[in-house]
């Protein structure tokens, strides 16, 4: 027992990193099933390149749209930005046009570890590259229009022996193109990681107790929440089944519940950890906790409205 609670704390810790990971093996092993299962170069001048392409990059931004689809964030931007009365603005524009470069990021990993996998892989690019008129020019010397013609039957195994021994150069081509692409994603969020703490206006040990603290928010307002409307439905149910009047039961109204859905931003004169947390220690001034004079979003505090990568629309 004591081992499976050290599990599951591991779990809990790492939770977002776990998520991730889980993320990049399933797409690889999911390009590998295409690349090998469902993927067949039509060795054809008129169909390798666009053949090719779009195995490479129409699932790479299928994967791309589904990241969007699953953030809970997404659904905490765009849930009533276009009812009647929504707010509107530069300043609400631009923290919206941030939060969604932080989505987008985010987004990219699924896609961004396809096109990585597909192009070490190699099929994919060679069946493309192989239907190029400018890659054509390139491998073949002197325009030789005889190799041009065979360059497309080259990932079939169809070629003629010298034209054939261009495909290792196709699959070098790729495989380098994939390397490349990995160590520029690794070099670019190592800066962006970089960036993004060292200008973090909260300390490190601050932002670890964030984390908890957001944690056992999320799991008591569950908790909280499922009581209450359990003892809600429960009182309705009863009063419809006996013909009598309902007991009075407070619970938030839609203004409440819309502004503790409101994506959170930072001010460094007022320590809040999450929009509830600001929701009820402003609500007996009666002031709007959506934004306020010094409101910015934080690249290094998005994990306040995304507590973890399973979180979705439900609490």
């Amino acid at each position: 027992m004591e081992k499976f609670q050290a599990v599951l704390n591991l779990h809990h810790k790492h939770q977002s990193a776990l998520g991730y990971g889980v993320v990049t093996l399933l797409t690889a092993g999911m390009e590998r099933i295409f690349s090998t299962a469902v993927f067949q170069c039509p060795c054809s001048a008129t169909w390798n390149l666009s053949y090719g392409l779009v195995f490479l990059l129409v699932p790479a931004l299928a994967l791309f749209l589904l990241g969007y689809v699953l953030s809970a964030r997404t659904w905490r931007l765009l849930t009533g930005c276009c009812a009647p009365g929504a707010r509107a603005g530069c300043g609400v524009g631009m923290r919206r046009t941030l939060v969604c470069a932080q989505l987008s990021g985010v987004a990219a990993l699924a896609p961004l570890t396809w096109v990585a996998v597909a192009l070490l892989g190699g099929a994919f690019y060679e069946c493309a590259a192989s239907g190029s008129n400018v890659v054509a020019r390139h491998l073949c010397p002197g325009d030789d229009p005889d190799c041009a013609a065979q360059l497309p039957l080259v990932p079939c195994n169809q070629a003629k022996a010298p034209v054939q021994g261009l495909l290792k150069e196709l699959r070098a081509q790729s495989q380098v193109l994939g390397w490349i692409l990995i160590a520029a994603v690794i070099i670019f969020l190592l800066i962006v990681t970089s960036i993004s703490q060292c200008i973090s206006p909260v300390s490190f040990m601050q932002l670890k107790f964030w984390k908890i603290y957001l944690e056992q928010e999320q799991k008591i307002l569950k908790s909280e929440a499922t009581q209450h409307a359990a003892e809600l439905a429960k009182e309705n149910v009863k009063c419809f089944l006996d013909c009598s009047q309902p007991k009075e039961f407070n619970t938030p109204t839609m203004k409440d519940w819309q502004q503790i859905s409101s994506l959170y931003t930072f001010n460094p004169k007022e320590q809040y950890y999450s929009m509830l947390h600001k929701y009820v220690n402003k609500k007996v001034k009666s002031q709007s906790i959506r934004s306020s004079e010094g409101d910015a979003v934080v690249p290094v505090l998005g994990f306040v409205d995304s507590p973890g990568m399973n979180a979705s629309t439900e609490l």
